[in-house]
């Protein structure tokens, strides 16, 4: 994990995580220059690097000042960048009431080096809005928390997110920030952009199994996939389920929904880590897909009483993790079936047995 290479002022942020294979190696790019995104790139080469042009990055036209060199050692690119935060309540009879929307380019973002911690491989990027009129966010935040793995495994706090070496996590928090209403809840909208040929699915998987985060039966995965190619070439997969606690538990649970995934017309404004690699032809040569996701719903109180949200996703190349049942669960279920039908053979066979031995006694009637 490096801060800002080759830049020496803490004035922006630039966090480049990197993952070296015996013969590739994996970037990560995150950055709050403009709204706060994530570029991922794959390359054939265990020596790629990443390069900035910094005087170019920071000026009104950033295209091409951000780059994997050897470049022809790229094998695929990606990028996610979360563009807004809506907050809304329902206002009765009329529906739902919109607030004023955050921007989130037009953020003002703490120093990202405070909170980097080389040896968990952590970071948060924590900011305000630039201007904040009403002061929801005077004893409040929003933060982006990331986590790098060395090896695959699984989160302690819920959702317990199951991670490979190659994926990365993100927290979403929102903590301290006063609603505009009563009940309000909290709506994230992200663009995630795939280079020509390549596209977004959205996928749900339901599942019975709910070891490792209780009550949540649903997971969901936005994966690019390619024409070409019948596995996804990367992913970012969270539970259906936000909570309420920095120490999450089942209780502090908030219901977490997902809008249909669209594609987004025009550019991507405030995106300047995207535009510096991509270049200016990001509109038209890449493909642009939209995805709200919203916290609330009968549970809208939570937010309300306590002040605080997190949602956490995983980001990562190839198929996202999925989930299979522990040996503990195969043991409980085998048990549990196992048991009854066992009474049932053994309580057959005793009646059978005792139909024998009762109607041997006698001779038959003529």
């Amino acid at each position: 994990m490096e801060y800002n290479p080759g830049w020496n002022s803490s004035s922006v942020n630039l966090l480049h995580v990197r993952a070296v294979g015996p013969g590739d190696s994996l970037h990560y790019v995150w950055s709050s220059i403009g709204a706060p995104s994530v570029l991922l790139v794959a390359t054939r080469s265990p020596s790629s690097a990443l390069r900035v042009n910094w005087t170019q990055l920071l000026s009104p036209s950033p295209a091409g000042a951000v780059w994997i060199d050897p470049p022809d050692s790229v094998v695929y690119s990606s990028a996610v960048v979360f563009t807004k935060l809506f907050e809304f309540s329902e206002a009765k009879p009329l529906g739902e009431l919109f607030y004023p929307t955050y921007d989130l380019s037009e953020f003002s973002w703490d120093s990202l080096n405070h909170t980097l911690n080389h040896t968990a491989l952590t970071a948060e990027l924590r900011g305000v809005p630039a201007t904040d009129p009403g002061g929801a966010f005077a004893n409040g935040s929003l933060a982006f928390r990331v986590t790098a793995y060395e090896a695959g495994g699984r989160a302690v706090p819920l959702p317990s997110l199951l991670h490979t070496a190659d994926s990365s996590q993100l927290e979403f928090i929102v903590a301290g920030v006063a609603p505009r209403g009563n009940g309000s809840r909290f709506l994230l909208q992200l663009a995630a952009v795939e280079p020509a040929g390549a596209a977004r699915r959205l996928r749900a998987l339901s599942s019975i199994d709910d070891e490792y985060t209780p009550s949540v039966f649903q997971e969901l995965s936005l994966v690019a996939e390619s024409p070409n190619s019948s596995s996804p070439l990367s992913f970012l997969q969270w539970k259906a389920a936000a909570y309420g606690s920095p120490r999450p538990r089942r209780e502090d649970g908030i219901r977490c929904r997902t809008g249909g995934l669209r594609v987004a017309n025009g550019s991507l404004p405030g995106a300047s880590l995207l535009h510096a690699f991509f270049g200016d032809s990001l509109a038209t040569s890449c493909s642009v897909s939209v995805l709200n996701v919203s916290f609330g719903g009968e549970e809208g109180h939570v937010y309300q009483e306590r002040r605080y949200l997190s949602w956490s996703a995983l980001l990562g190349f190839g198929e996202p993790p999925r989930d299979a049942f522990s040996p503990l669960v195969i043991s409980i279920t085998a048990v549990a079936l196992g048991t009854p039908l066992a009474v049932l053979l053994l309580g057959s066979c005793l009646v059978l047995l005792a139909q024998r031995r009762r109607y041997s006694e006698y001779e038959p009637i003529n």
